[in-house]
């Protein structure tokens, strides 16, 4: 739990700056009738801390934490999903990148996750159903860089096929930790084949990845791979 607290602490203090701000600043209070505008907030205030526009990202992402302490083998699998902050500007998307925990800060066990708004990372979600994934793995304590550079490719949309991005999740094990990047159209091998080879360059990974289905990873605890680059 204590984990799962200092993240979401991290984008509790984010948005209590900017409360604190708007309380500095009596023009951003509401009037009665009048609708808040999370975002317009968000760059607003980004604008009066910089002293420029904000930068609008082309889509929204959302950070989940899958916390293992929550997990029980009687609960349904993503049960302890939680999604943590949404964010839309490269403003934003520092301010809480540079206050939560890297994957080498990570408990064993823990999955943290970053998704275009609205699609969660479950292989139940509508979008992600026919969809697929990318794996590349490393040693404990490797994959900083590694999740950072995956983050900045799919916000900064670097790939040729950026529509068929989901997100991206890196998982925590006892040996290794692995990255993995979702897909929609598992079957378009076209754009898996692009969007591996085009990771891998971003990357500067060298090794063999191969590319999953998700029906086939619900079939088979070992799941073959379809695509490899």
């Amino acid at each position: 739990m204590a984990e799962e607290a200092g993240i979401i602490a991290a984008a509790r203090a984010s948005e209590e700056d900017k409360a604190r701000e708007r309380e500095a600043d009596p023009s951003d209070e509401i009037e009665e009738g009048e609708i808040e505008d999370a975002d317009a907030d968000s760059d607003a205030d980004a604008a009066r801390r910089g002293g420029a526009q904000p930068h609008p990202l082309e889509n929204s992402w959302t950070f989940w934490f899958d916390n293992p302490s929550a997990k029980s083998k009687q609960a349904a699998w993503g049960s302890s999903l939680r999604p943590i902050h949404t964010f839309a500007t490269v403003e934003d998307f520092w301010s809480l990148y540079n206050n939560i925990h890297h994957p080498s800060k990570l408990i064993m066990g823990a999955d943290f996750h970053c998704f275009k708004y609205k699609i969660e990372p479950k292989w139940e979600d509508p979008v992600c159903a026919n969809g697929g994934k990318w794996t590349i793995s490393c040693v404990r304590g490797k994959a900083d860089q590694l999740w950072l550079y995956t983050l900045l490719a799919m916000i900064g949309e670097q790939f040729e096929y950026g529509d068929e991005i989901c997100g991206a999740v890196v998982s925590v094990r006892a040996k290794q930790e692995r990255i993995a990047l979702w897909t929609k159209n598992a079957a378009n091998e076209e754009a898996q084949i692009s969007i591996g080879r085009q990771w891998k360059e971003l990357l500067d990974y060298n090794d063999t990845i191969g590319f999953i289905f998700h029906e086939d990873a619900k079939k088979d605890k070992v799941p073959k791979n379809r695509y490899t680059v």
